[in-house]
């Protein structure tokens, strides 16, 4: 009954138009309610705790260290522009470096997109298509170091978020080959021409000119994984990074366009920080209330089978997916999930790589799907044309987390090696 009771007026509230977040109060409100123990000092309290927490200051650090993008892009294309579909392989790049640099999905996706979609539809490439490849390469942002979404769910399942950020890296680069392959066959099909050879020189151009950009992905994964600092003390570090150079170095960033900048960080990041208090607070209601205890009893089954378990868990979040963002669907579903997988005995790092991995995938898939809408906007075209652009990639990538269920070792191993 008490999961219903969750459930029931999570998404009554969410029907009514309630912001996410506002939609998390009313049904702790609601538990509170049926537990009959309502209390205001007891939803403050834990909004104020929610929100107290020394790495979740790594998202307003992360959001401002973006902006090295245009350069990314111009070696990526120096690099591969030349082959056929070459600004496909382009997209595919930038997106999986300009991701080791902020860790958000749509605004890595909207920085990709406004700079590549004009080049792409000036080449004659199918605009849905290409529109579909950017949107499915943004979502590698959410898997891969310094990922915002791993951050939040290090936090509310209590997981060490260098581990994560570590065991992120294998299936991010897997997830870039994986499109990569898809494009090839896109390409091929549609007879893409090469938009100009092959140059050296240019290509050591755009290298030189790219190198401080490209190396900050390597200061920040570096850093950490040598003990150099902790996640949140690499996103200050990033912040500082990208300001020097991009004020002494490249001359772009102007002293007095830098309030500006942070007050943008500030306003995304506290709808993030706002988010997660009013999670936390259904999370500590939910426990409270044994949830996960019920979830754990349906899920029995399965428990002594942990790749059957996984893909039971797969499906669940592939379906919540379609109805909810990301970051909301990482924070009411962890605390639920998290007792299943502890008694299951499944690596609570691996299960957390999959479970951003199968929401992120959740970006891509209709009505929600916030990276479609984002990249439809910035291509002028259709939501509809879209989704229909990104179904090939959608269908890769669901495909390489259903082997990573089969073969935990993918994420495991390598893992293992960085850690």
């Amino acid at each position: 009954m008490t999961i219903f009771v969750f459930v029931g007026s999570l998404l009554g509230a969410m029907s009514l138009g309630m912001p996410i977040a506002f939609a998390l109060l009313a049904s702790g409100v609601a538990l509170m309610l049926h537990l009959g123990n309502f209390d205001t000092q007891i939803l403050a309290q834990n909004m104020l705790e929610g929100v107290n927490n020394y790495p979740l200051m790594a998202v307003p650090f992360f959001m401002l260290a973006g902006g090295l993008s245009q350069r990314i892009v111009r070696v990526a294309d120096a690099a591969v522009g030349h082959v056929r579909g070459g600004l496909g392989y382009v997209a595919i790049i930038a997106a999986t470096v300009v991701a080791s640099i902020s860790g958000s999905a749509v605004a890595d996706t909207a920085a990709v997109a406004a700079l590549l979609i004009p080049m792409m539809r000036n080449a004659g490439y199918n605009v849905p298509r290409a529109a579909g490849l950017i949107a499915a390469g943004g979502i590698i942002a959410p898997v891969i170091p310094p990922s915002i979404a791993i951050v939040v769910f290090g936090v509310v399942a209590q997981v060490s978020i260098t581990k994560l950020f570590l065991a992120g890296i294998a299936p991010g680069a897997m997830m870039a080959l994986t499109l990569a392959v898809t494009w090839h066959f896109c390409a091929r099909k549609e007879k893409l021409a090469p938009v100009e050879p092959f140059s050296a020189h240019r290509l050591a151009k755009a290298a030189l000119d790219g190198v401080w950009a490209l190396l900050l992905p390597v200061v920040i994964i570096g850093g950490m994984k040598i003990g150099a600092f902790t996640p949140t003390e690499a996103a200050v570090v990033a912040v500082v990074y990208a300001i020097v150079v991009g004020r002494f170095v490249y001359g772009e960033l102007k002293l007095r366009a830098l309030p500006g900048l942070i007050v943008t960080a500030a306003k995304t990041s506290s709808t993030v920080l706002f988010l997660v208090a009013c999670a936390l607070v259904s999370a500590w209601l939910i426990t409270i209330a044994n949830i996960p205890a019920q979830v754990t009893d349906l899920l029995e089954p399965f428990i002594d089978n942990k790749i059957l378990l996984m893909f039971v868990i797969m499906i669940l979040v592939i379906a919540v997916g379609t109805a909810l963002d990301l970051m909301p669907t990482v924070l009411i579903m962890t605390p639920i999930l998290m007792p299943v997988i502890t008694k299951a005995g499944i690596d609570p790092v691996y299960f957390g790589v999959m479970f951003v991995l199968n929401n992120a995938i959740g970006l891509l898939t209709p009505p929600v799907g916030t990276v479609l809408n984002v990249v439809a906007g910035t291509s002028r075209c259709s939501l509809d044309s879209v989704i229909g652009g990104v179904w090939p990639f959608l269908l890769s990538l669901t495909v390489l987390m259903f082997l990573f269920v089969l073969f935990p070792q993918l994420i495991l191993v390598p893992a293992a090696w960085l850690h």
